[in-house]
């Protein structure tokens, strides 16, 4: 699923592995995250999100989404 996390934690002048301290995750699962490569879990998304002063659905970009 792609995603605004890697612009989202420049803006917020976060690294990688301060965001992972935040969220309790390693830094490896949010450069999975921002790679494409990891789709968190609802909790973590959420964590992000609170962490990045932003919400959810601002995060994340659906491709499965048709009109």
């Amino acid at each position: 699923m792609k995603n605004h996390i890697k612009e989202l934690r420049k803006v917020a002048k976060l690294s990688q592995d301060e965001l992972a301290k935040h969220c309790k995750v390693s830094r490896q699962t949010i450069n999975a995250i921002e790679n494409d490569k990891y789709d968190p879990t609802l909790q973590l998304a959420f964590d992000i999100a609170a962490v990045l002063d932003t919400t959810v659905d601002k995060l994340f970009i659906s491709g499965s989404i048709r009109k």
